[in-house]
C-alpha cells in the first residue's frame, strides 16, 4: 500500500493543536449572527401583506418627540398574527375602491411608552406642531397613556392612501412645517389621504367624529372606521387613526425591541 500513513499531516503534527484550531476555523463558512426571533404569535406585517404601506414614525424623527424612541431599532410593523391577518383582509377590501392602508405604528415596546410619558413631563415646548392648542403636560389626559395596548401587538395606528401610491417630498427635520391642524399642504409631507389633521395630532379636530372638518374628510374617516370594524378592529374616539384588534384571549404587554426583519 502506498501513500501517506494514517494520522495528522506531518506539518500539523509539527505545528501543534493551536495551529490546527486556527486552520479548522479558516475552513468553516462564515456564520451570520442569528436574528432575534419574535415571541410566539407575532409576525412582521411585511410577511403577511407587503402591499400595506409602512411609515413607522417612532423609528425616525417625524414624531412629537423629534427623535427615534427607545426600542425602535428598525422601521418595521410587528403585530400579533391575528391582527396582521385581519389588516390584510381589510387591505383586500379597500383595493376594490383603489385605496389601501398605511401604518404609522404597530407593536410598541413598553420602554417607548415610558419615554413618551417622560417627554410629556419634561417641561419643554418641543414638538408644538403636534399639540397647537394644548399644554404639553395635559397630553397625559386622553392622548399619551402610561400603559398602551400597542405593547400587546393588538393596536395599530393607520390611515388611508390612494393606490397606486403617490410621490411626496421627504421629511426634512430642519424645515418649519405648519401645525397638524393646518391644511395638508402646510403640514409635514405625507402620502396619505387628507383626514382633516395630521397623524398624532393632539387636538379636538382629531376626534373621530369632530364637526370641525370637511364633509369629505368625515367621509374618509367613516370609511376607515367601517372597513376596519368589519375585520375586528374598534376605533379610539379621540384619535381617528388608532384601532385595537379584538383578540379572543387577553393580550400581554411586551418590551422586546423592534429588530430588522430577517431576510427571506
Amino acid at each position: 500500500m502506498t501513500g501517506r500513513p494514517a494520522g495528522p499531516h506531518p506539518r500539523l503534527r509539527r505545528a501543534g493543536a493551536g495551529a490546527i484550531g486556527i486552520l479548522v476555523l479558516t475552513l468553516l463558512p462564515a456564520i451570520a449572527p442569528a436574528q432575534p426571533a419574535l415571541p410566539p404569535g407575532f409576525a412582521y406585517l411585511r410577511d403577511v401583506d407587503a402591499s400595506i404601506a409602512q411609515d413607522m414614525r417612532y423609528a425616525g424623527r417625524d414624531n412629537f418627540t423629534g427623535r427615534p424612541l427607545p426600542g425602535y431599532d428598525a422601521g418595521e410593523c410587528i403585530l400579533t398574527s391575528g391582527a396582521a391577518a385581519a389588516l390584510a383582509r381589510a387591505q383586500a377590501e379597500l383595493a376594490g375602491a383603489g385605496l389601501g392602508l398605511k401604518v404609522y405604528d404597530c407593536y410598541r415596546p413598553a420602554r417607548a411608552t415610558r419615554a413618551m410619558v417622560r417627554w410629556a413631563l419634561d417641561g419643554g415646548s418641543d414638538g408644538k406642531r403636534f399639540y397647537p392648542a394644548l399644554a404639553k403636560a395635559s397630553l397625559l389626559s386622553g392622548y399619551i397613556a402610561a400603559h398602551s395596548r400597542h405593547a400587546t401587538g393588538t393596536a395599530v395606528d393607520l390611515t388611508l392612501v390612494a393606490r397606486p401610491a403617490r410621490q411626496t417630498a421627504a421629511f426634512d427635520p430642519r424645515a418649519h412645517y405648519g401645525s397638524c391642524i393646518e391644511p395638508a399642504d402646510r403640514r409635514a409631507p405625507d402620502t396619505s389621504l387628507d383626514m382633516g389633521t395630521g397623524y398624532d395630532c393632539f387636538d379636538a379636530r382629531s376626534h373621530t367624529n369632530s364637526p370641525a372638518i370637511t364633509s369629505e374628510q368625515r367621509r374618509r374617516r367613516r370609511l376607515l372606521v367601517a372597513t376596519l370594524a368589519r375585520h375586528g378592529f374598534h376605533n379610539y374616539h379621540r384619535e381617528w387613526w388608532h384601532f385595537t384588534f379584538a383578540s379572543p384571549q387577553p393580550a400581554a404587554a411586551h418590551d422586546f425591541a423592534i429588530a430588522p426583519r430577517p431576510a427571506r
